[in-house]
C-alpha cells in the first residue's frame, strides 16, 4: 500500500483530476474503477472522485509497487530507485538518494526550468509572499511558451522557486506555478505569479471581477490632449495573429472571437508629434491597447502590426526601436473584502525600460 498526503498545493480539486496529474499514466475508466473496488481511498473511504480535497487528506493505493510505478510513469527497480519509501504506517516517504529511474519527462521538465532561470535576464522580482509574486519582465521574453522548444517566463518562474526551496520537484507532479496574465514577448512590465494552487486561484479570480487595476505607460503618435474613455468590439483574426476594432458590435451576435473591450488613457507629456501616455486596460482582450490606439489614429510608436511604418522606420533609424513601446507600469489592488488582507489597497510599479526612459526626453520632450 502506498499513500500521499495531500499539501497545499494540491488541496482546493476534485480528487478525479488529482488522481490523474498524479497517476498520469493511468487511464480514466482504471481510476474510477479503482475508486469503486477501494483500492483507491480518501481518509481510509470509499471515495466517488468528485470530492474536494483538503489539505492533510490522505490518498491511499492499494496497488503492487510496479503497478504504482508504472501508472505514476517511472521505470523501477525497486524502492530506493524511485527515491521513495513505504513508512510503517503506509505513508510515502522521500528518501534523500539519487534516483537510478529512466530519463523520464519530468527530469527533463525540471532542467528546463533550471535553464529557464539560469539564462532569461533582465526579469526582476517586485513583490513576493508566501503565495503570489510579481515581476517586471523585460522586452523580448515569451510570458508563456509559443512552441516547446521556448524557455518564457514561466519555465523562469518554476525554476526560481526550485532553486530557492518554495517548491518540491514532487510537488510539481501535481501542480504547476503560473504567471496569471500574460503580456506580449515585446511589451515590458508586471506579470502576476501564483506560487501556490491558493495564490492561482486567488489571481485569477481577482483578475476575472476586475478587482485589480491594471495601468501601462506608452508613446503614442500624434497629440493627444485630453483624457478620454474609448470603447468598442474586438475581433480575432487567428490565422493572422491580428484583431480588429469595430465600434459597434457585429449583426451576426454570435460571431466568433468577438469581445466587448473598454479602453482609457490619461495624457501625461506630449509634443506636436508624440503622447506619452497612461493607459488603463479595463477589459484585457489580445492586442488591445495596440489595436484601440490604432483605431482612433494614436498608434503606439514601434508597433509594426498596428502602427505607422513611417514613423516606426524613422524612430528605428534614429534610435534603434524595433518593437511597440508599451509597459505594464502599475497595479493598483481594490480594498474589497474578495482580495487577500494583504494585498488591499497594495499599489506596485515597475520601472519603465531604459530605452523607454531614453525615448522619453529625446521624442516626447521635443516640441
Amino acid at each position: 500500500m502506498q499513500s500521499v498526503t495531500i499539501t497545499k498545493n494540491q488541496a482546493g480539486q476534485r480528487l478525479d483530476k488529482f488522481l490523474k496529474k498524479y497517476l498520469p499514466e493511468a487511464e480514466n475508466s482504471f481510476l474510477y474503477k479503482m475508486l469503486r473496488k477501494k483500492n483507491i481511498t480518501l481518509n481510509g473511504k470509499k471515495a466517488e472522485g468528485k470530492e474536494m480535497l483538503a489539505q492533510e487528506d490522505v490518498v491511499c493505493f492499494f496497488f503492487s509497487e510496479e503497478t504504482f510505478a508504472k501508472f505514476r510513469g517511472n521505470s523501477v527497480s525497486d524502492k530506493a530507485s524511485s527515491g521513495l519509501e513505504t513508512s510503517t504506517d503506509g505513508r510515502l516517504m522521500n528518501k534523500k538518494v539519487v534516483p537510478t529511474i529512466k530519463m523520464t519527462k519530468r527530469v527533463n521538465e525540471e532542467n528546463e526550468y533550471y535553464k529557464a532561470y539560469r539564462s532569461l535576464s533582465g526579469i526582476t522580482v517586485l513583490y513576493e509572499d508566501e503565495d503570489v509574486l510579481f515581476v517586471n519582465k523585460p522586452v523580448g521574453v515569451l510570458t508563456q511558451k509559443a512552441k516547446p522548444a521556448d524557455l518564457s517566463l514561466n519555465e523562469w518562474l518554476i525554476g526560481y522557486l526550485l532553486e530557492k526551496g518554495d517548491i518540491t520537484e514532487e510537488e510539481l507532479e501535481t501542480f504547476h506555478p503560473s504567471v496569471c496574465n500574460r503580456l506580449d514577448r515585446n511589451t515590458s512590465g508586471i506579470v502576476l505569479c501564483g506560487k501556490t494552487l491558493p495564490g492561482s486561484q486567488m489571481l485569477s479570480s481577482v483578475i476575472r471581477d476586475r478587482l485589480v487595476r491594471k495601468f501601462y505607460h506608452t508613446i503614442c503618435v500624434g497629440k493627444v490632449s485630453q483624457n478620454a474613455s474609448i470603447e468598442g468590439y474586438l475581433q480575432k483574426d487567428e490565422a493572422a495573429n491580428k484583431v480588429r476594432i469595430s465600434k459597434v458590435k457585429a449583426e451576426n451576435t454570435a460571431k466568433e472571437g468577438e469581445s466587448y473591450i473598454k479602453t482609457a488613457y490619461h495624457p501625461l507629456q506630449c509634443s506636436d508629434k508624440y503622447t506619452l501616455l497612461e493607459v488603463e486596460l479595463i477589459t484585457g482582450k489580445t492586442h488591445q491597447i495596440r489595436a484601440h490606439m490604432a483605431s482612433i489614429g494614436h498608434p503606439i510608436i514601434g508597433d509594426y502590426k498596428y502602427g505607422n511604418t513611417k514613423v516606426n522606420n524613422s524612430l528605428k533609424q534614429q534610435f534603434g526601436l524595433e518593437a511597440q513601446l508599451l509597459h505594464a507600469r502599475r497595479i493598483e489592488f481594490t480594498a474589497d473584502s474578495s482580495v487577500p488582507e494583504g494585498l488591499q489597497g497594495l499599489v506596485i510599479t515597475a520601472p519603465c525600460p531604459k530605452q523607454f526612459e531614453e525615448l522619453k526626453k529625446l521624442v516626447v520632450s521635443h516640441v
